[in-house]
This record gives structure tokens, sequence and C-alpha cells, in this order.
């Protein structure tokens, strides 16, 4: 059999952006580390299914993602910053592969290639693919259980639907109920439109639907029986409160409007491309006929290719699903990416075969956007910045990061990365923009987009979001507590110093918690002024440390206190 250029194409792009650079940024947030320790609770308790992780805390989702965090890193012979990001990784590789093989056979190799292309290189999708968060696992499986469902359709709903089920179990035991109710939502209505029985699309559903719960239930019904009431109120909490908008704390609380502007912002750079072929857009005079409208609108969705229809439903159904939570993220929208891709791809194909000039614009920005980044790193390696334009709050970790970028020691590979997409830039300049070849420029196009964020990943953002970072604050406090707990104390409910603890072997416990006779407490500044003086009748306090930054969980300088009961 011939082997398929375009996938391997596909695949090994997928691949090079990103297994190469996991590991290169340390933990700088507190939702990478909070994930990864539970990971690290598994392999150290033994306890697959509800084990303690930052001091005595229940995971907030499901185990999936933890249990493929958990054998990666049996493989790598310990939890890293790469072994946690490789499922997030590897979701979005396969994710993209098999979309690409799905409508290759339904809407041609040329949009499936550029489809996958174009799920790889925006901003939210990428972002993901690099974050060690459920997100990415949980699109991964039900997308991919979106496709199963279809591939069921066309095979005339005949026998059991299995693989559906089973990746929509995975997305289950990724986050919860979302994981089989978003698929079964878009098949039903798909299979309703089509084929026009609303009940037979109801229970076709339902049965799906039903065997995705098989192995999610196993889990609940072990984990309660771990975890108890504690655990049922978490379940209710993160699913039917967060949904109803009935949290016990206010969780990303946002308008409706936040969607739009997120799946905008998250569609960079290919949002630019639109703004630049807007003006090159003809728009007829609206006619204001609602029946009409209606008429032509039922007319577009019966006569619309089926493959493409599955792609509109699975992308509005999904959005509009989102917008009833008073709890939004951008990044639950992240399901829908793929199917905008395609319907992007289908219209940059179009541009190029109508030789559309916004796409020649669009070429020029990219380059452009290369040769600027080049040239921003080259002032700041020359230390032609000065000090004095970082001042405010921040100042002080902002001209870090820029003495970071000035004096970083840059492996030969890395200045490959660093000057390949300038390279790609000024041939396009040169060249390629001055030929008028639209399919090269439509091609070297989405090369200098895939460039710019190897460049990013690889060299740029490590050097400076290691700055922000507590792992070196975590060496320094277990200097003076080289093994056993470090106790710590944080104000804000449901808030953890989740980096330290991952970078000191998972040994911070909660002080209130456990009450201990003496050691070492870890505070933030404004929190030990507060809380201390309420232990005095106690404890003695003594401080041995304090950081030389804000730490990244609980934005505040950090101290260790060593402490002994009177």
């Amino acid at each position: 059999m011939k082997a398929d250029k375009r996938f391997l194409v596909l695949l090994l792009a997928a691949c090079l952006m990103f297994l190469p650079f996991l590991g290169l940024t340390d933990y700088h947030t507190k939702g990478e580390p909070r994930e990864s320790i539970v990971a690290y609770s598994m392999l150290e308790s033994g306890n697959w299914i509800l084990p303690e992780n930052n001091g005595g805390d229940m995971a907030y989702k499901p185990p999936f993602f933890h249990w493929m965090i958990t054998l990666f890193s049996v493989v790598g012979g310990a939890v890293s910053e790469y072994s946690s990001r490789l499922p997030s990784a590897v979701a979005l590789i396969v994710m993209v592969v098999v979309g690409y093989l799905f409508f290759a056979r339904r809407r041609g190799k040329e949009e499936a290639l550029l489809m996958g292309l174009i799920t790889l290189t925006n901003f939210e999708v990428h972002r993901a693919g690099f974050a060690c968060r459920v997100d990415m696992v949980l699109t991964a499986c039900i997308v991919l259980a979106l496709y199963a469902l279809y591939c069921w359709w066309e095979r005339g709903l005949k026998g059991v639907p299995w693989l559906a089920a089973l990746l929509m179990g995975c997305a289950t035991l990724t986050k919860g109920p979302v994981g089989f109710l978003l698929p079964c939502m878009v098949g039903g209505l798909f299979l309703w439109m089509r084929e026009g029985s609303f009940w037979r699309a109801f229970w076709k559903m339902a049965l799906a639907g039903g065997l995705s719960c098989v192995l999610p239930a196993l889990w609940y019904v072990a984990a309660y029986q771990q975890g108890g009431e504690e655990f049922m109120a978490l379940v209710m909490e993160e699913n039917l409160h967060r949904f109803v908008g009935k949290m016990s704390y206010a969780s990303h609380e946002n308008p409706i409007s936040y969607n739009f502007i997120s799946v905008i912002a998250g569609y960079v750079p290919y949002t630019l491309l639109a703004l630049l072929a807007l003006p090159l857009m003809k728009f007829a005079r609206p006619k204001f006929d609602l029946k009409a409208w209606w008429e032509r609108t039922k007319e577009y969705f019966r006569t619309m290719d089926p493959a493409r229809l599955f792609a509109l439903l699975s992308i509005l159904v999904i959005f509009v699903f989102y917008c009833i939570p008073k709890s939004k993220r951008s990044v639950y929208l992240l399901p829908i990416y793929p199917f905008i891709a395609l319907f992007l791809a289908e219209w940059m194909l179009s541009m190029y075969r109508n030789r559309n000039r916004a796409l020649k614009w669009f070429g020029a920005l990219m380059a452009g956007l290369n040769l600027l980044l080049l040239a921003v790193f080259a002032v700041v390696r020359m230390g032609w910045i000065p000090e004095s334009l970082f001042g405010g709050r921040h100042g002080a970790e902002n001209w870090a990061m820029v003495q970071a970028l000035e004096q970083a020691s840059i492996p030969f590979w890395g200045w490959i990365v660093i000057l390949l997409p300038a390279a790609l830039a000024l041939w396009m300049v040169v060249r390629v923009l001055r030929s008028g070849d639209y399919r090269r420029i439509l091609v070297t196009t989405i090369a200098s987009v895939a460039l710019l964020f190897v460049a990013l990943d690889g060299v740029y953002q490590p050097t400076v979001l290691n700055v922000k970072s507590d792992k070196q604050m975590a060496a320094d406090v277990a200097e003076f507590v080289p093994e056993g707990p470090i106790y710590s104390y944080v104000s804000a409910d449901m808030l953890r110093f989740y980096v330290v603890n991952f970078y000191t072997d998972n040994r911070v416990l909660l002080f209130e918690r456990e009450q201990p006779e003496s050691g070492y407490l870890l505070i933030g500044r404004k929190d030990a002024e507060q809380f201390l003086p309420t232990q005095l009748e106690r404890y003695t306090f003594e401080q041995v440390y304090e950081s030389t930054k804000r730490g990244c969980d609980v934005k505040d300088i950090i101290r260790l206190y060593r402490f002994n009961l009177k």
C-alpha cells in the first residue's frame, strides 16, 4: 500500500512541534503541579482510585488524566514536567492525525491536511497541548468519540458503538458527565436532522451514552467507598453546581460574550487573516424577511454535505452548551476548534484558488512577525534594553525575564530554532510573496506560523517563564528541610503551595490540619502578619528564610519559619 505523504507530513509536524520541548519549562502556575502531584501520590501510595495530595486534598477531577501521567512516568522513571505534559501532547497528536484520516475520506486530503495544520497552530489548542491539564485529553476523547459516532451512522447504526462508548467513558473519567453528554447531544441532533425521527435518535444516543457510563460508574462507586460524603459533595460542586451557577465559591464567572471573545482570541493568528480579508469581502444588502431567511436556512442544512453538517453541529451545540453555565473558561470550548479548523481550511483553500490578496497580506504579516521577534531578541542579547523601562508592581519580575533572555546559554539546536523562522521569512519576502504563486504562499505561511510557535516553545518561553517558577525557592526550602514534612498555611480557600510541593517531593502538609508540635512553616508574608499572632499562645516562631521574589502560587513573598510548641 502506498504511504499517504500528507498523513506522514502532518504526523511528523505534530511530533516535532511538541515532543522535543515538553519538559523545558518549569512549573510556574498552580494548575500544572496540582494535577501532576495527583499522579505522584498514586505512585507513592499505590492508591489509583482517590489518593490524597497537596496535604490531604482530594483531586478535583476524575483520574483518567492522572492515570495517563502515571503510566508515562513509570516508563520515564519519575513524575516530571515532561511526563506530566506528555498525555496532553499525545492526545492532541492523535486527535489531529485521526481527524485527518476522518476528513480525508469525506472532504479530500488537501483540506484535511490544512485542517490538521491549522488545529496545531492556533493559540488555544497549541497552548493546551503543552499543559499538564485535563482539557486536551478531554477534548481529544470528545472529538474522537464524535468521529466514532459519525462512523456508526455511516454503518446504518448497526451493532453496538463500542469505540464511541469507550471514548466517551474515557472523557467522563477525565472531567465528568460532559464527556458523554456533549457527543450524545451532537450525535442525537445530527441523527434527528438527517433521519427525521426524534425518538430513534434519542434511544440510539441513550444506548451509546449508557454504555459509556459503565467504566466511570465503577470508579465513582470505588471512590465513594473511600471518600464518602466528602467525595459526593465535591462531585456535586464540580459538576451540577458549577453548571447551574450555585457553587460555594465564584469560579471563572463570565458573561456569554466571553465565549465569543475566547474563540476569536484563541484562533490567533488566523483571526488576523479574517481581519485582513474583511475589506475585500462583498456583502449583499440584508433583507429583513424572517420567513424567507428561515426557509433558506432549513434548505442549507438539509442539502449540506453530511460531514460538513456534522462539523457545524459540533461547533454550534458545544458552543451553546457552554454559554449556559456561569462558569466559563476558554479551554471549555476546545472541542469546537478542530471543526472550526475544517471550515477555515476550506476558506483558505478557496482564497488561494481565487488568488485573494488577503492571503498574501497574511503571509507578509507572519513573515514580519518572525523577523521582528528575531530583531527584538537581538536587541535584548546586546544589552540595549535599559532597566529604567521596567517600573511598577511587576517591574522587578519583568526585568528578570529580560535578563534571562540576555544571559541565557543557548545550545546549537536552540540557535537553529531561533534562526529558522527568520530565514523562512526572508525567503518569503524575497521570493515567495513576489512570485504570485498563491499555493506556495499558503504553504510557506502555514510553515512560518508553525516555526514561530517552535521558536517560542523551544527557546523564548522556557527562558522567560522559568523566571516565574518557584523551583529555586523549593530548592532553598529543601536545604532547611532536607527530609520530613514541610507545613504550610494559605489563607485563601483551596489554594496551596503547589509548585513547592511538587519540587519537594510531595512533602508539604497543612499546618491547621496536622497541628504539629514542631517543624517548619511555609507561609506568605501577608498571611504571616495575620496568622502568626493568633498562634503565639501555643507556638514560638523563628524566621529562617524569605524568598527574593513573589511566589507564583500565592503571589506574595514567601517566608519559612521554624516553630516549636510552647
